[in-house]
């Protein structure tokens, strides 16, 4: 039998899955805790079931294919999170199951669990979700509450159903900084999301090249093609992605470089979709998704010299 080993030297890390998944959690938090405040307790009831099926669904499976439980490196709980995060406060608690029990067994466990995933569980079940239920999941409502006083002409608590506006006609940068825009629980804050960005990158979790590279695409395409960088940026989910679902591990390249152009491709995606599409707004997980399929691809066009390798003789 052969054992596939990648090329040396090898390093032996403190760091576990669980930390990692740990340190993840905490850096969504502030986005989670956001998105409760300003949606109120219906957005914490579709966050806990999206975890709480996630877990289930993931010691289910493992007990059923008598496999070793792992429920304790917490990935179950991060999809789960990041899942509740890309819904609408008004999502059915069934749909967040769901959603959820795909992301956990067909995304992940059935490609052989944690690390094998070549899709990020999340975003694929988001995108099953919008194609099974596309009125369910782009029904939008303002924020309950707010971190700051409205500025635009939005008002707070009316309905939104649709998925075609980015942000309505009269919405001040204020407003889509703090959240005070209609949107997914996760996505409306993006001071918040920032906060989890820091963390991240003070703990060393992740490099700031993908999310800046990605957001900075975003703003440089829209600029180029007439647009507003910064409602760009600050509209939809391009932060949430780029920050959380951008930096998977396991569904980007290996190497800097093509980590590199894996998120200035996404950010392309997202505008191509935007601008054919009139705005509609999931460009960042159709993006994301299509870029997770050519990893392969940006992994072989990058080779990585092998240590110690003997030149060739001209």
């Amino acid at each position: 039998m052969t054992l596939p080993l990648s090329t040396g030297p090898h390093i032996l890390g403190k760091r576990t899955t669980r930390g990692i998944m740990l340190d993840v959690l905490i850096a969504l938090t502030p986005a989670a805790a956001a998105g409760v405040y300003l949606f109120g307790v219906r957005a914490a009831w579709v966050l806990g079931v999206a975890v709480a099926s996630a877990v289930a669904t993931e010691a289910l499976w493992q007990r059923l294919s008598h496999r070793p439980l792992q429920v304790g490196d917490l990935s179950a709980v991060v999809t789960g999170l990041l899942l509740g995060l890309n819904l609408p406060s008004s999502a059915p608690l069934w749909l967040a199951a769901v959603g959820s029990a795909f992301a956990i067994v067909v995304v992940k466990q059935l490609f052989g669990g944690i690390g094998h995933n070549f899709l990020n569980p999340a975003l694929a079940a988001r995108a099953v979700l919008l194609t099974s239920w596309p009125a369910r999941m782009t029904t939008f409502f303002l924020p309950e509450r707010t971190l700051l006083p409205v500025a635009s002409t939005a008002m707070v608590g009316d309905a939104v159903t649709s998925a075609t506006p980015l942000v309505k006609s009269g919405t001040a940068m204020i407003d889509l900084f703090w959240g005070n825009i209609p949107g997914t629980i996760g996505e409306v804050c993006k001071a918040a999301i920032l906060i989890g960005f820091i963390y991240l990158l003070v703990r060393n979790v992740i490099g700031p090249h993908i999310p800046v590279l990605f957001v900075g695409t975003v703003a440089l395409m829209t600029w180029l093609l007439g647009g507003d960088p910064l409602t760009a940026i600050l509209s939809g989910g391009v932060l949430l992605g780029a920050v959380f679902m951008a930096t998977d591990y396991v569904t980007n390249p290996m190497l800097i470089v093509s980590q590199c152009l894996f998120a200035a491709l996404c950010g392309v995606i997202v505008v191509v979709i935007r601008q054919s599409a009139g705005g509609y707004p999931e460009g960042v997980t159709y993006a994301i998704l299509l870029m997770n399929v050519l990893t392969p691809l940006l992994d072989k066009l990058f080779k990585r010299r092998a240590y110690g390798e003997v030149k060739q003789r001209a």
